[in-house]
């Protein structure tokens, strides 16, 4: 189990200071101190850098932290793995995902896992891409279902496939008959956007550049889901991917029709997990579950 030198370690870590950790533990800044000089001693190697706003890891102390975290989930994983043993199978899986996926998909995903597993409860994290992968990295989230650009240390990519971002409209729309589209073709209609975070909207930012086109949206919001309901409501265009839009196209009279421009193409949807893990088996349960949705909603994706 975790040693007591760890527990302090990885909430100074965390805190980035002593007296931060101190007022958290509820234990003397001279006991954590010590503990931390003492694991110093042990590993032959400075893990914090000192300085007047408070400490920051060394190289040495980012490799300590990555592994202490494998430890505490490690330890988990096997206590789980004792419980089910017994019959006494209870776990507990924390998500991290991108807004668009956790409207439909990922829900569905956990209904139909607590179907099979009664017992499991989830958390799940929502927001950008980065942060999901992040908290991946550090053993806040067991996995992140999300969108990708860029690859995240400590972190392995356990499934990936491409994921464009699509032109999403109206089934009525003048352009909804089109079977593929430009930017240049969209620019004259009413364009809906998510915030400068998130990777559709970097897609959009970057093919826009690089065409030389100059798209003032209408519309910009946080919240896709009033993006949908102002493009449901007028002639305005929203991009998304089609693993986050599949299940309400038909429903909210909707199309998804591919983008040309190769940059809207220069993503994928991955499911990522903290390198080198020791995974419980209902957290692998899940992700065969998740990677069988995403691999038949790939099969009628629009390309």
């Amino acid at each position: 189990m975790q040693s007591q030198a760890f527990t302090y370690f990885i909430e100074v870590a965390n805190s980035g200071s002593l007296s931060a950790a101190s007022e958290t533990l509820g234990v003397a800044v001279s006991a954590i101190s010590r503990q931390i000089s003492q694991l110093e001693k042990r590993v032959g190697s400075q893990l914090f850098e000192r300085g007047v706003r408070g400490m920051t890891l060394t190289g040495a102390g980012q490799l300590l932290l990555a592994h202490a975290q494998r430890q505490i989930l490690e330890t988990g994983a096997t206590l789980q793995e004792i419980a089910r043993l017994q019959g006494m199978e209870q776990s507990h899986i924390r998500i991290a995902c991108s807004q668009g996926l956790a409207n439909e998909m990922v829900p569905k995903a956990i209904a139909h896992f607590q179907k099979l597993h009664p017992s499991t409860t989830f958390a799940l994290w929502v927001g950008g891409a980065v942060a999901a992968s992040e908290r991946v990295a550090t053993g806040q989230s067991d996995l992140a279902i999300t969108f990708s650009t860029r690859p995240v240390s400590n972190v392995t990519v356990h499934y990936v496939h491409r994921s464009p971002a699509l032109a999403v409209m109206r089934n009525n729309h003048p352009l909804a008959n089109q079977a593929r589209l430009t930017l240049q073709e969209l620019k004259d209609y009413p364009i809906a956007l998510t915030d400068t975070n998130t990777s559709t909207r970097k897609l959009f930012d970057m093919a826009c550049n690089l065409s030389g086109l100059q798209i003032e949206p209408v519309l910009n919001s946080n919240y896709a889901e009033a993006l949908h309901s102002y493009v449901r409501n007028s002639w305005g265009i929203l991009f998304a991917s089609y693993v986050s839009i599949a299940d309400r196209l038909k429903r909210n009279q909707l199309v998804a029709i591919p983008v040309v421009d190769a940059e809207m193409h220069s993503r994928s949807i991955q499911v990522q997990l903290m390198k080198g893990r020791l995974l419980p088996s209902s957290i692998k349960d899940f992700i065969n579950l998740i990677v069988h949705d995403l691999e038949e909603n790939r099969k009628s994706e629009p390309c």
